[in-house]
């Protein structure tokens, strides 16, 4: 067992049990930002997981779940605006709180790989799951002043 594995599975272990509990649980405010929040949290869990078990197809899926599920809560937001214009969710503390692990995350794997294409997968998969996160949260909140939906 090294440090990766064991970095992986307390993030993946407290963070996706935190988020599972909120998604099964509470109000419609509260499950969206914890779908959204485990998202954000499984996939800094996958590149340390890669990293531990020297599999780069893991990046892969980073990758794939950074893109898709910021997109995933889009759609959530844009199927439940009537219900949550009434209760939005605010939760920019945990928002940012899983942006700062995924940086710490994707910070210490691009030191432990070095200078390589890796290390590029790598900061394109930081700034696609922190960007989408935050956007995502936004959305969740009311989205962004000035503009309308259709």
């Amino acid at each position: 067992m090294n440090g990766w594995l064991i970095a992986a599975t307390v993030g993946l272990a407290g963070g996706l049990g935190t988020a599972l509990w909120g998604v099964a649980t509470g109000p419609l405010r509260r499950r969206v930002v914890a779908q959204n929040l485990s998202t954000a949290l499984a996939c800094p869990g996958l590149l340390l997981l890669s990293q531990a078990y020297n599999r780069p197809s893991y990046v892969d899926l980073g990758l794939v779940l950074a893109l898709l599920g910021p997109v995933g809560t889009l759609v959530f937001a844009r199927l439940l605006a009537d219900e949550l214009a009434k209760d939005p969710p605010r939760a920019w503390g945990p928002t940012w709180t899983v942006a700062g692990l995924g940086a710490a995350a994707v910070i210490a794997l691009c030191v432990a790989t070095g200078p390589s294409r890796a290390m590029v997968k790598l900061l394109v998969i930081g700034v696609l799951l922190i960007s989408g996160n935050i956007l995502a949260s936004r959305a969740l909140s009311g989205g962004f002043r000035g503009v309308r939906g259709g």
